[in-house]
């Protein structure tokens, strides 16, 4: 008997690696790569075979034969697939085991998985296409066996590591990672005074570096930080220090980078500072929009959700429980939409930071570099106001970017939607629409008129404003205090001028977009008959409606307060 146990087991299945086979001990018994277990899964594999063979033999399935069903299909697909991968994985690792070692001992890995194949194949094909002609009791007895011996399996074994300490809550949830670094490689040399500033930045660094999947996606890497606040009042020490990429060291590294290379590909011209900047953070802006065309999906399958749901409310069920599956569905989706959305917001935003951080650090280089004659085109109030406002600017716009596009797709879905709800009423929905955007072309040609006067009004009392502070001594001198105060009055009320016709421009566009979902209500139902599902539908289906078109006027507004603010870089940047 015990030769046998080694056969199976081998030589040594202890943990500790000790060469002398194991006692047969409860710790053993719940590790997942134990000996023990799997002869206890083999087991059980083996029982549950013997009972379906028993079900399958004594008591014969009707012969009758219907058509197989669209969840069926699937079910025989997936237990399948499922299957084969079991069967071919158990055959490669025997036939690796033969190739590596020219033995088969021990058997308990390959043969683990070859059982789970040979039991999940056969018991997974009959009872997905013939399940209905079995006893229902045999299969409840057959689902209650598997789902619990599963699930006290992996009960088990979870706590058994976390037991252990193999593995923390916080690693069971993010997935598996490598912590095992020794932070003592860290430790400056003797050559440097004070011997603890690297180890100090290693330890303060924001979590967010080592932040895995889920850790990222739930945003549990921000948890020790809002323990620490709620404990006491946050001070600077208290802060974690920003990734090396996320620094505006290297951001501007980066985009110099990217310059330089786009310089000698083409030497005749000078190359764009946009698309540079693009390039620099191409992945994070393509990693937003796919967060994002996924948060405007699930907001618009909520819609169509809620009007299946109706339709079964009303006694119009396509299956038996559909109205337990659409609400699971409706939770799944409201979730993912939920994550999506944060995880949207929060790389827009970091891309912000980062753009804004680049040219910030581009101007302050650009500054130390101009000429005298330069220097008084631009003052040092000019140059402050492009690392004040306009770097500003240009940092909010990538969380607007996405918004571009997203408005329009979201404004399509749920037009589609509205004709799948009230049928050819959606049209005159649509005519609304087209006019509402007609009305506010003009008005945005306007605002941007508005808006690059309004700018160079700020430029203006900002450069009077900095030559008065800097040649205080003169006005003081020479009583020219009531002169100056009334030219920089004058500028305040140029400024004030084109501040607020940009302000009554960005009221006009509010009212309009505001007013269209009440005119799209009234054109919709004006002669149409209202039901519960058309109406619950077309108001959930309002929202995706309203949401883009209130986010119009701010998308347009920001749009151009960016693109005025670029150029005005861009012309500071470019300057010989």
């Amino acid at each position: 008997m015990e030769g046998l146990w080694t056969v199976f087991c081998g030589e040594s299945d202890c943990p500790s690696g000790k060469a002398e086979p194991c006692t047969i001990d409860f710790m053993f018994v719940t590790r997942p790569s134990s000996c023990i277990n799997h002869a206890m899964i083999i087991c059980f594999d083996i029982l549950l075979v013997v009972v379906f063979l028993f079900n399958v033999i004594w008591k014969k399935p009707s012969k009758h034969f219907r058509g197989v069903t669209r969840l069926q299909m699937i079910s025989v697909i997936f237990n399948g697939v499922l299957g084969l991968v079991y069967l071919i994985l158990g055959i490669w690792m025997l036939v690796d085991k033969l190739r590596l070692s020219q033995s088969v001992s021990p058997l308990h890995f390959w043969l683990l998985v070859l059982f789970q194949g040979l039991t999940w194949l056969p018991m997974g094909l009959m009872i997905s296409l013939r399940g209905k002609h079995f006893p229902k009791a045999s299969l409840w007895v057959l689902s209650i066996l598997a789902f619990l011996f599963t699930a006290i399996t992996c009960c088990l074994s979870l706590v058994t590591a976390i037991f252990i300490k193999e593995v923390s809550i916080e690693v069971a949830l993010d997935g598996y990672k490598y912590e095992e670094i020794d932070e003592n490689l860290c430790t400056p040399l003797n050559s440097e005074v004070n011997g603890s500033s690297k180890t100090e930045s290693v330890v303060t660094i924001t979590p967010f570096v080592k932040a895995r999947f889920f850790n990222k996606m739930t945003f549990w890497w921000l948890n020790p930080l809002m323990k620490r606040g709620r404990e006491k009042t946050l001070e600077d020490e208290d802060i974690p220090k920003l990734r090396e990429e996320d620094q505006a060291q290297a951001c501007y590294l980066i985009f110099t980078e990217k310059f330089n290379e786009q310089k000698q590909l083409n030497l005749s011209s000078q190359p764009l500072v946009l698309w540079t900047i693009v390039s620099c953070h191409l992945k994070e802006i393509f990693m937003s929009g796919l967060f994002a065309l996924l948060t405007v999906v699930t907001l618009s399958t909520g819609a169509l959700i809620l009007n299946t749901f109706i339709e079964v409310a009303e006694g119009r069920e396509s299956f038996k429980n559909e109205g337990y599956v659409l609400a699971i569905l409706l939770f799944f989706s409201k979730s993912i939409e939920s994550l999506a959305q944060r995880q949207w917001y929060f790389r827009s935003r970091l891309i912000g930071l980062k753009v804004r951080s680049l040219l910030t650090a581009a101007i302050y280089k650009k500054q130390l570099r101009l000429f005298n004659a330069l220097k008084m085109m631009h003052s040092a109030g000019e140059i402050m106001n492009y690392v004040s406002t306009d770097a500003y600017r240009i940092g909010e716009f990538p969380f607007w970017f996405h918004q571009t596009w997203t408005t329009s797709l979201q404004l399509c879905l749920a037009l589609i939607i509205l004709f799948h709800a009230v049928g050819l009423a959606a049209i005159a929905s649509l005519v609304v629409i087209i006019l509402t955007v007609l009305c506010n072309a003009p008005l945005a040609k306007l605002q941007h008129e508005f808006q690059s006067k309004l700018m160079v009004a700020q430029d203006d009392w900002l450069k009077a404003t900095s030559e008065a502070l800097v040649n205080m001594k003169v006005l003081k001198l020479y009583a020219w205090e009531s002169h100056f105060k009334n030219v920089i009055e004058n500028l305040r009320k140029v400024e004030y001028k084109w501040l607020s016709a940009v302000q009554m421009h960005k009221a006009y566009n509010g009212f309009l977009f505001w007013v269209s979902p009440v005119l799209v209500s009234a054109a919709t139902f004006g002669a149409l008959p209202l039901h519960a599902s058309n109406v619950f539908t077309f108001v959930t289906t309002l929202r995706l409606v309203q949401e883009p078109v209130r986010c119009i006027p701010d998308v347009i507004g920001v749009v151009i307060q960016a693109k005025v603010a670029f150029a005005r870089i861009v012309k500071f940047l470019e300057a010989p």
